[in-house]
């Protein structure tokens, strides 16, 4: 009975620490959700990836200077239920993007939206607006 209750003692000891990792990584303790920033740049990449996807974009400030930012967005799997898939975003296209910022300042954000040439917004999260066209009016 003893060598049972010990062998339980070190599973649950073995699954807490395993569980402890998968817990941290999912933080978004880095980005700054009471704020929105709203940013038009040129794709220079789409990394489509678990667990996180980033849009890499390429945005020229007021003082003519380009900055690489880059909008942290779900998984493959949970874009592809919002609509968003790996070739909806190809190095080029123009975007306005709008974000949490980084709370430290860096020229990163978590995506909240981001909307092509075309009008057509693309919404990370499936509860977020559909990616359909704009409508001209």
């Amino acid at each position: 009975m003893r060598k049972i209750l010990i062998g339980l003692s070190v599973s649950a000891a073995a699954l807490a620490a395993l569980a402890t990792p998968a817990l941290a990584h999912h933080s978004a303790a880095m980005f700054d959700h009471e704020k929105k920033v709203t940013l038009q740049g040129t794709v220079k990449e789409f990394q489509y990836t678990n667990p996180h996807s980033w849009l890499q974009v390429m945005v020229t400030g007021a003082d003519g200077k380009t900055t690489e930012w880059g909008f942290e967005a779900e998984g493959p799997s949970t874009l592809l239920r919002a609509g968003i898939k790996a070739k909806s975003f190809v190095p080029g296209d123009k975007v306005t993007i709008v974000a949490n910022p980084m709370k430290d300042g860096r020229p990163a954000g978590a995506l909240i939206t981001a909307t092509k040439a075309d009008g057509t917004v693309f919404s990370p999260r499936p509860s977020g607006p559909p990616a359909a066209p704009r409508t001209g009016a």
